[in-house]
């Protein structure tokens, strides 16, 4: 039980990376480390006594380097997508880069899962937090951000991730956790065969590059209905236009829910029964089903992981909030402290 602090390796430009493993009374273990973030186990116990791995990843520094899927990344300061690469606040226009097409994805760089962090243990609350000043301008975004971002394992297998900020200037926000699941175990093939409830009677509609609208669709009729159990891979592959432009599940859905109340987004359960429910404050939740991971040959343990082989569930606001005016404001005023958690519980 406790945190304790291992050597993971060095990065490409000399820096020393530390790896931080949370440990309950139940045997569940979380790792984590202060290059990006990023976590990088997540070892549940099983009913017949064993434990697995139930998230993908890297064994070293290096796979972190790369790390094209944001395999437990860290993602800020704006998660998703921005429309246009541009945002206005206070009567200015701010440009981002692009990269993907003409729009933003998850605020290129510096990108935050690839920068180091201090780290501060609490062992009182089985806690890491990872901290570091987010320079105005920087990723094109206005305001110094103090940013800290707290990974808490509790006693009845709860992971917290929980998100501070404050900032000097008028600025917006947007911070998720990018980590992959597969409650089968680390390289266990597809997650088709996992059944999801996401608790959304709408998502956001989006055009052919994926920006939202602005038009809040219902999911009843639709293969994007998870209001009860079912397969990820019963409708994927259904002849539905959101679909075929997400190549399979990749869309924000909007949690029924009020905003800044903790509530349930979703469940998910693996093959053998292993369940995993998600909890958050934000408005929205991004089911991804992993369709651009790719190939990935250097996978934790020598797996190799590949089309759909892990699933995300990316707490957050809306995506592109910060162009459209009846969703959730992700605006965060100066000096007005951040504060926000989300939390898988494992059963």
């Amino acid at each position: 039980m406790g945190v304790t602090k291992t050597v993971f390796g060095k990065t490409s430009d000399g820096n020393e990376v530390m790896m931080y493993t949370l440990e309950n009374a139940s045997g569940m273990k979380v790792t984590c480390i202060d290059y990006g973030a990023n976590i990088v186990n997540v070892i549940v116990p099983c009913k017949d006594g064993s434990t697995k791995d139930v998230v993908l990843g890297f064994d070293d520094v290096a796979g972190y380097e790369v790390n094209a899927p944001f395999f437990g990344a860290f993602i800020g300061r704006v998660a998703n997508r921005i429309g246009g690469a541009s945002f206005e606040l206070n009567g200015v226009t701010y440009n981002l880069a692009k990269n993907e097409g003409e729009n933003t994805l998850h605020s290129a760089e510096p990108w935050y899962h690839k920068l180091m962090y201090d780290a501060e243990v609490n062992e009182a609350e089985n806690s890491v937090s990872f901290m570091r000043l987010s320079p105005d301008m920087e990723q094109g975004y206005p305001g110094n951000l103090n940013i800290k971002v707290t990974y808490r394992l509790s006693d009845d297998n709860g992971l917290a991730i929980i998100y501070d900020a404050l900032c000097d200037k008028d600025t917006i926000t947007g911070f998720t956790n990018h980590t992959y699941f597969n409650l089968d175990g680390d390289g266990a093939g597809s997650i088709e065969n996992h059944d999801v409830k996401i608790n959304a009677s709408f998502y956001t509609a989006t055009g052919s590059d994926q920006i939202p609208t602005g038009e809040l669709c219902p999911v009843a009729g639709t293969p994007l209905d998870f209001t009860t159990f079912k397969k990820v891979g019963q409708d994927i592959n259904a002849d539905y236009e959101p679909l075929k432009v997400g190549k399979g599940y990749d869309h924000n859905f909007v949690i029924d829910k009020d905003l800044g109340v903790l509530g349930k987004a979703a469940e998910c359960i693996g093959e053998d029964g292993l369940k995993m429910e998600v909890y958050t404050d934000l408005p929205g939740v991004q089911f991804y089903s992993g369709n651009n991971i790719g190939n990935v040959t250097n996978g934790k343990y020598g797996n190799a992981y590949g089309f759909r082989s892990g699933l995300c569930f990316e707490t957050q606001y809306f995506p592109n909030s910060c162009n459209i005016q009846t969703f959730p404001s992700c605006v965060l005023h100066a000096n007005e402290p951040f504060h926000s958690e989300t939390l898988y519980i494992f059963s």
